[in-house]
This record gives structure tokens, sequence and C-alpha cells, in this order.
């Protein structure tokens, strides 16, 4: 089993190998189905846009999560693709790792120049 560390490191390779070659600028959908090429020819196993169902006081909610890119148990990839990252959108990751009892998350941001510019790592 690869450890944490490098399985962030080979997620953030495919991100920058996405966004060198894409550029920035599209639709975050765009950039998932790439990103979700690059993970599988990595040989990495994840799930997309999984439904992560709400529990409050008991009672299911009807409504679900949906986490962008899911390695169950180890890692919640959100992306954007927006002008500016805010607050807001760390707090959603925050609350997604929280609520799926997953320990790492990485934001990704690829309507950056520069896609380092676009990574944050967040540890619960």
């Amino acid at each position: 089993m690869i450890e944490d560390n490098e399985l962030t490191r080979l997620v953030i390779g495919a991100a920058i190998q996405v966004h060198r070659e894409m550029g920035p600028g599209l639709l975050e959908s765009i950039y998932q189905a790439c990103l979700e090429i690059e993970l599988r020819n990595a040989g990495i196993d994840f799930v997309s846009q999984y439904r992560l169902p709400l529990v409050y006081k008991g009672q299911e909610l009807k409504d679900n999560l949906v986490l962008d890119i899911y390695i169950p148990g180890r890692l919640i990839v959100e992306l954007k693709a927006v002008e500016h990252v805010l607050p807001v959108h760390e707090a959603q990751l925050l609350t997604y790792l929280k609520l799926s009892h997953t320990h790492i998350g990485l934001l990704i941001n690829f309507n950056v120049p520069v896609l380092k510019d676009g990574l944050k790592r967040i540890i619960l």
C-alpha cells in the first residue's frame, strides 16, 4: 500500500500533468475527466463523484455530499476552476474530511497560471 505522503505526491503530480497539458481557463468537469485519466494511468484506485450519505441526529438526509475524487478513507480531492480560492472552499473540504472520517484533503484550483499556486493540502 502506498503511504499517504506518496499518495498525495502522486495525485499532485497527476494534477500538474493535467495543468501543463490543458492550461487554465476550462471547466472543472474537464479537469476532473483529465485527472481521472492520469490517476488511472498511475494505478491509483479512486471513486469519482462519490456520494457520501449524510446523517443528522440518527436520520439519513435525502441529500448527499458529492466528493469530486475520493480514495476511500485516505484522501479527498476537491477540484476548483475559480478565479480565487475562498476560505469557504477550504471550510468545505474540512467539513468533507470530518464527515467522511478522512484525514487528508487536497484542494486543487486549476484556474491559475502555475498549478503550485492553486494547491492546498489540508490535514485533519
